[in-house]
């Protein structure tokens, strides 16, 4: 417990008064992003996709690149404000070293070879569709319709936004997936 005599108290009562007059505050004050201005490009808002916290960004894009990234003052959960992370989201866009083909290593190859995407996503859903076929079940053992995979299974990640992780869950059951789980880290 703290000792307070009357002469500390009144010192400290003087003391806050004056500071409350000058018109200081001591308490804690709340972060706001400054007004943007945009003077070329398209502003669209967007979700921070590092935490689960879902803080709301505005990203500035000019000619189909990122030029800028600020926080949303108008977003409920971080009124304006982006951690370190959510600051440096502009470097997620604009990376000299951000892979932009596909590395491939066939099977029994040593050595990896760039492909083009339209050729990963082709070869990806190809597999996807052969486990799919091979997996599928229409009826279980007592005869009631199923139509599940049990072949296939899908993770989400905490990169996603509620609109992603709904359109991925929605891709997924609609395969017939049954093992379909989010890794949120929070």
């Amino acid at each position: 417990m703290i000792q307070l005599d009357r002469r500390t108290f009144l010192v400290s009562s003087s003391v806050s008064a004056v500071l409350g007059f000058l018109g200081l505050n001591l308490g804690s004050s709340a972060a706001y992003a400054a007004t943007a201005s945009l003077k070329r490009g398209r502003m669209t808002t967007s979700i921070c996709p590092y935490c689960g916290c879902g803080c709301g960004a505005i990203v500035t894009a000019t000619g189909g690149k990122v030029v800028n990234v600020e926080g949303d003052p108008d977003h409920p959960i971080n009124l304006g404000s982006l951690c370190s992370k959510g600051n440096a989201l502009f470097q997620v866009a604009n990376n000299d070293r951000r892979l932009t083909k596909v590395k491939y290593r066939a099977p029994g190859a040593s050595s990896w070879e760039e492909k083009e995407w339209d050729w990963a996503i082709s070869q990806i859903a190809q597999k996807i569709k052969t486990a799919r076929d091979a997996t599928f079940i229409t009826t279980d053992e007592q005869g009631r319709v199923v139509n599940r995979t049990e072949g296939l299974a899908c993770i989400g990640g905490a990169a996603l936004d509620n609109e992603e992780c709904f359109a991925y869950s929605k891709l997924a059951r609609a395969m017939g997936v049954v093992y379909l789980e989010h890794q949120a880290r929070i």
